[in-house]
Formats: structure tokens, C-alpha cells, sequence
């Protein structure tokens, strides 16, 4: 039993301001693994200050020692990274060996990547005769998922600080540990008190207390389109910045000369995934119509394949998803498509056979002739839930792929790469994998219409966290 009973304020652990705890179930059993505090606005009143009192100083930090303080971080997470993946899969349901290499692994790159951009970047230029300075736009609030937590809490950290920001993070309740781990390893790292601080709590509690806050001059959030529209409405009456990273419905675009049996497998692993809880995740396969009766005999093929299991165990593919909520949500899902006449090709909202009693798992599934439109080709479902989609030509195919609100990523499929890319430049969306390209952590990373809007990742994400300040000069 994991129990954290305080927050990280000002460099210091502090006792929270309410007696308040929040369960946090083990996704592989269903049982509580630990606690943690609810925080109030009063938590956050005191993080924001401990913040706003260390920014002025952080701010005029030299970089090459800002990049210091992010290699010492980087070197603390992996110190401790078998430690962090085995939170992570229990929180999350990741089976252990992915979650070694992504949920641990990712995290501590990606500190040590901004230690050395943070060096590399011009934060200012002559233009004519001015002096273009980017300064940090101030104390930033960051609120984090629960599929990839660590991930993306290095996303928006370690930008922020490699940028001249101090930070408030509020983790997601669901997956939170992992969050405490950094903070011990920010502390051991000497890190100027103020520069990190960590409060854990419900959204419409502490999340909104920190959107709201006067003092926080801006609002990076990873999450739900629903709750980014209420950040955007709430950071709208301080006029503070915001990012967002939302939701997606991805869609991996096979086309008729495309290696069918390849693609067909990418698209299936890319939909299963953390077990489809990521936001990037290929729900959606368009395949002409010719082509339809072997993908789909494929698809099932390779979604049966799939061995379901406690995420712990090494022999496990496919792990449960992260709560009770979110399998019940999947499995309406699955029963919405059965009941709109899509063709299920595999899996299904049954219970699966020979998994831990408890654990939140959905079967892998596939459906067939899924109609434009329909509810399972339009929502986010989040979960291991394939839907295949015919097109005539090309055209249509395009059009199909670009008709949901979401634009954060996607795929193509030709033999032909430059007829795969000319394809990718018409998808909507801000991430397109060209024939099973890999994910590229130097690449921008967020979307477009109700994906979000600002980047993550590399120095586009540094950029997210900068100001510029034209000095006009005279002579």
C-alpha cells in the first residue's frame, strides 16, 4: 500500500491543507494500491506563490545551469526507472516490458533532450535594429493524463523549466505515483526551491483553481476535448496562454497498392497500444473496397493474436484498461457499434476469459463495415477498438479520413512513398506516419481543429513556454 500524505511545495513536503484522500486502484485487479491527498484552492494558492516567489529568480538562471538541474533530473529518473515503470504499469495497465521502455524510458530522454536544447537555443536575435528576446512567458500551471503520466508531465516540465518557467503540476488522480517519484528526484537534484511544486486533487477542484488563478500566466493541458473547452472558457477571464493536447480519432489510410498484410498489422498495433488509451491511437483503417475481405481477415487475425493479462507479467500483451469507469465506457462503446450494424469481426463486450479477477480488461476488438459517421467511427473511444472503413478512390478516401472534429494524427500506406506523402500532406491532422514511420521525439507534437492547439516536444515545445520582447535600438 502506496501512501503519499503531502505535497511538494517550495522545495519542501508539506502537510495538505484537508484531510481528504483519493483512491488509486491497481488497473491490473481492481484493488486500492494507495492513497493520496484531494487538495483545495488552498493548496494551490500556496503552490502558485511558492512559484511566482522563484521566478524571478529562475528566470535569470544561465541557461547552461538551467540544463544542469535537467541532466540531474534526467540521471535521478533513470536511477530509479525500473522502480517508475512498475508504478506506471499498475497504475496505468501497461504490460511491464512497454511500459520499461515507453513510461520510463520516454521521460527521462525526454529531460535529458531539453538539458541539451535548452544550451543549443538562440533566445535572442538582431533583426534590423532590434533585439528580438524570448523570455519565459512566467509560472506555468500543467495538468497531465493518466495513459502515458510521466511522458507527459516531461513534456510540459522539462520545457518549462529548460525555458526560465517555474511550474504547478496537478497530476491526474487516476495515475499519480509516478508524479511523487519526480518530485523526490527533483528534491535530491537541488533544484531551487519553488521551481517544481506538486499538488494532487480532483479537476473541478484544484484543476480549476490553478486555470483560475491570476498568478499563473499560463495553462498547458493534456486531455479530453470536453475538459480543454472548459480550461479555454475559465483561462479566458485572466487572459492567460493555453495549450492543448485533446483528443483524437486517427485514421491509417491504406491504399490500393500499399504491402496489405504490413499495414493492415501497423494499424492494428498502432490501435492497440497502451491498450488504445493513447490519443494518437489508429482507430480507424480505411481500405478500399476490393481489398476489404482479406483486411478484415487480417485485422481479426492479428487482434486474436493478442495475449490479454495482468500487466506485470512479461508474457502479457495487452494490458487492462486504467479504471472501472473507463471499461464500461469502452464496452457501450462496443455494444453502440453492434447495434448500429457495424460487422464484428473480433472481440466484443463480453467479459474476457483467464484474467485477474477484478482488473478492468476488454477484449481486443475489431469491427467490419463500419459506416462513415457512425458513433465508433466519429468518438474517441479509448480503448482496443479497431473500426474498418471501405473507400471508392483516393478522394474519398482523403475526405473520410478528415470528416471528425479531431486532427491530431494519422497514417498512409503506398509503396509509392511519394504518392504516401502527397496523401499525408492533404490529412488534417498534425502528425501523419508515412508507411509505418516512427515516432520522433525531436518532431512537433499536438493538432488541429479540436485536437488542441500548441506544440509539444523538441524546440517547438520550448517555444510554446517563450515571450518575445523586441528592444528597439537606437543607432
Amino acid at each position: 500500500m502506496i501512501t503519499r500524505d503531502k505535497f511538494y511545495i517550495g522545495g519542501q513536503w508539506l502537510a495538505p491543507s484537508s484531510k481528504e484522500t483519493i483512491d488509486v486502484h491497481r488497473a491490473g485487479d481492481g484493488a486500492v494500491m494507495g492513497k493520496v491527498p484531494a487538495g483545495t484552492e488552498k493548496d494551490i494558492e500556496a503552490a502558485v506563490a511558492a512559484a511566482r516567489a522563484a521566478f524571478e529568480s529562475w528566470s535569470a538562471t544561465a541557461v547552461e545551469k538551467r540544463s544542469g538541474y535537467l541532466q540531474k533530473i534526467s540521471d535521478g529518473l533513470k536511477a530509479r526507472a525500473e522502480e517508475i515503470a512498475k508504478t506506471i504499469a499498475q497504475e496505468v495497465g501497461m504490460p511491464i516490458k512497454l511500459a520499461g521502455r515507453i513510461q520510463a524510458g520516454l521521460p527521462i530522454t525526454n529531460f535529458a533532450n531539453y538539458a541539451r536544447i535548452g544550451k543549443e537555443f538562440k533566445f535572442e536575435e538582431r533583426v534590423g535594429n532590434s533585439m528580438v528576446v524570448r523570455e519565459p512567458v512566467g509560472v506555468v500551471g500543467a495538468i497531465t493524463p493518466w495513459n502515458y503520466p510521466l511522458h507527459q508531465i516531461a513534456l510540459k516540465v522539462a520545457a518549462a523549466l529548460a525555458a526560465g518557467c517555474t511550474v504547478v503540476l496537478k497530476p491526474s488522480e487516476v495515475a499519480p505515483f509516478n508524479a511523487f517519484i519526480l518530485a523526490e528526484v527533483v528534491d535530491a537534484a537541488g533544484l531551487p526551491k519553488g521551481v517544481f511544486n506538486l499538488v494532487t486533487g480532483l479537476g473541478p477542484v484544484v484543476g480549476e483553481a490553478l486555470v483560475k488563478h491570476p498568478e499563473v500566466d499560463m495553462i498547458s493541458f493534456t486531455g479530453s476535448t470536453r475538459a480543454g473547452k472548459r480550461i479555454s472558457e475559465v483561462a479566458a477571464q485572466t487572459v492567460k496562454r493555453v495549450a492543448l493536447e485533446l483528443g483524437g480519432k486517427s485514421a491509417s489510410v491504406i491504399l490500393d497498392d500499399a504491402d496489405l498484410a504490413a499495414a493492415v498489422k501497423g494499424t492494428v498495433n498502432g490501435c492497440y497500444l497502451n491498450s488504445g488509451q493513447t490519443c494518437t491511437a489508429l482507430t480507424r483503417m480505411l481500405v478500399p473496397e476490393s481489398k476489404y475481405e482479406e483486411a478484415a481477415r487480417i485485422a481479426a487475425e492479428v487482434a486474436n493474436g493478442f495475449t490479454l493479462g495482468d500487466p506485470l507479467a512479461e508474457a502479457t500483451r495487452l494490458g487492462p484498461l486504467s479504471s472501472q469507469m473507463q471499461r464500461e465506457r469502452v464496452r457501450g462503446f462496443i455494444r453502440k457499434g453492434v447495434a448500429e450494424g457495424a460487422e464484428l469481426l473480433a472481440g466484443g463486450a463480453e467479459m474476457p476469459e483467464g484474467v485477474p479477477a477484478g482488473g478492468y480488461y476488454v477484449k481486443p476488438t475489431v469491427f467490419g463495415r463500419v459506416k462513415p459517421g457512425s458513433t465508433i467511427e466519429q468518438e474517441e473511444i479509448f480503448g482496443p477498438v479497431l473500426s474498418i472503413v471501405t473507400y471508392k478512390d483516393e478522394e474519398e478516401a482523403i475526405r473520410i479520413a478528415n470528416a471528425t472534429p479531431y486532427g491530431l494524427a494519422g497514417a498512409v500506406w503506398s509503396k509509392d512513398e511519394s504518392r504516401a506523402q502527397k496523401v499525408a500532406r492533404r490529412i488534417r491532422a498534425g502528425q501523419v506516419d508515412v508507411n509505418g514511420g516512427a515516432f520522433n521525439m525531436n518532431a512537433p507534437f499536438g493538432g488541429f481543429k479540436q485536437s488542441g492547439h500548441g506544440r509539444e516536444a523538441g524546440v517547438y515545445g520550448l517555444e510554446e513556454f517563450l515571450e518575445y520582447k523586441s528592444l528597439q535600438l537606437k543607432g
